[in-house]
């Protein structure tokens, strides 16, 4: 059973602000190899440079004020205290869509993607395709997370978030939009819940990488498994930790912000769609609250959990299912993952739009958020009536 919602606003101490200036000042750097930057993970120098701006040049306060400025609730849900932004859309008949971060991401990544959805007449679009979007923290993560709860894996968060869309909220069906951990938490909805959903729309797929094409692969379908054996090889090693140490990794990353912070810059600098330079696709005070979050929480720990539930458990989309529901995706061309539509129909079977993107990466509500909102709204469009 779930408690009331109650309204909630967020607020870190100034002590808390100080001691991490005071940690940061003293921060210990390790040597960098000499073979370039970035070579071997997060370059030394833009790390010595992002925790110097940290210390004293980031304004938390206007980040928080920032994301103060949506009404925010918490509940009682599952065991756990939910957070949650819950902001009325504007438009003569806003639809509810449950909108989804993944690792390692917040509520943060949608501060600007949020008005685009529940106000579009603002940004050049149609009032008629508004949205009142509810986009929680993932359970684990950030604000609904507090010291020794029960950890969650995907379609335990999917079962919450649906408990909170139904039985909470009062909404009978919705859309629902997610990227990273958000778009498997999408398609667990879609096998699980689908009496609840419109559709949902989704910048990451949920299939499982095959490094090995079948015999008689198209040509796309070559590409993909060659990109998925080169990522297997070279881009997991954090997945493998995460998924079998998370309590040791913990320690250094909840004792240490910069720790921290670099274990997460490289998944920016990595998973964004740049030509060098991080910060021209992602700013570094947004991506700087985001890390903040994580500190002051205390959640990256907790954080880890849907990976180690992933390796030790079924994946998200069990063996033999498939995803029935209206779905979408927007193919950015930076995503970690991308396999062809034909991969993807083995998983969904009912994709009604595939729109390939002229630039983006894995974090597309920051990097994108317009054209993620474009093709939002454009997607369930003609499915309105089915809510």
């Amino acid at each position: 059973m779930a408690s009331e919602p109650t309204p909630w606003t967020l607020h870190v101490s100034d002590e808390a602000i100080a001691d991490l200036r005071s940690r940061l000042e003293r921060t210990r750097f390790p040597d960098q190899a000499p073979d370039g930057p970035w070579a071997y993970g997060t370059d030394l120098s833009y790390m010595q440079s992002l925790a110097e701006y940290w210390r004293t040049g980031f304004d938390w306060r206007a980040e928080e004020r920032l994301l103060n400025g949506f009404p925010q609730f918490k509940v009682e849900l599952d065991g756990i205290g939910l957070h949650y932004l819950h902001v009325p859309g504007i438009g003569p008949d806003p639809k509810p869509l449950l909108l989804m971060h993944g690792w390692p991401g917040s509520v943060f990544e949608f501060m600007e993607l949020i008005p685009r959805l529940t106000d579009p007449a603002r940004f050049g679009g149609d009032a008629a395709d508004a949205f009142t979007v509810v986009a929680p923290s993932l359970p684990g993560f950030g604000l609904s997370f507090r010291a020794g709860q029960e950890r969650f894996g995907i379609n335990r968060i999917a079962d919450c978030f649906a408990a909170l869309m139904v039985d909470v909220l009062g909404y009978r069906k919705f859309a629902a939009q997610g990227g990273d951990w958000g778009a498997y938490a999408c398609s667990a909805l879609g096998i699980r819940h689908p009496e609840k959903l419109s559709g949902i729309h989704l910048n990451l797929l949920g299939n499982q990488p095959d490094p090995v094409p079948p015999e008689n692969a198209t040509p796309e379908e070559r590409r993909y498994a060659e990109e998925m054996a080169v990522w297997l090889k070279e881009e997991t090693g954090y997945t493998q930790i995460q998924a079998t140490r998370p309590q040791t990794l913990a320690y250094g990353l909840t004792d240490s912000p910069v720790g921290l912070a670099a274990w997460i810059v490289e998944k920016f600098h990595v998973w964004t769609d740049h030509e060098g330079d991080l910060e021209t696709a992602v700013g570094r005070d947004r991506m700087l609250a985001n890390i903040s979050l994580y500190w002051f929480t205390g959640a990256i720990g907790s954080s880890f959990w849907p990976y180690y539930d992933r390796l030790h458990g079924e994946w998200p989309i069990p063996d033999g299912r498939t995803v029935d529901v209206p779905t979408a995706y927007a193919a950015f061309p930076k995503e970690i993952r991308r396999p062809p539509r034909s991969v993807a129909e083995r998983v969904y079977t009912d994709i009604r739009q595939w729109s390939v993107m002229e630039k983006g990466g894995h974090f597309a509500a920051l990097e994108q958020p317009e054209a993620l909102a474009v093709d939002i709204r454009e997607f369930f469009r003609p499915l309105r009536d089915e809510f």
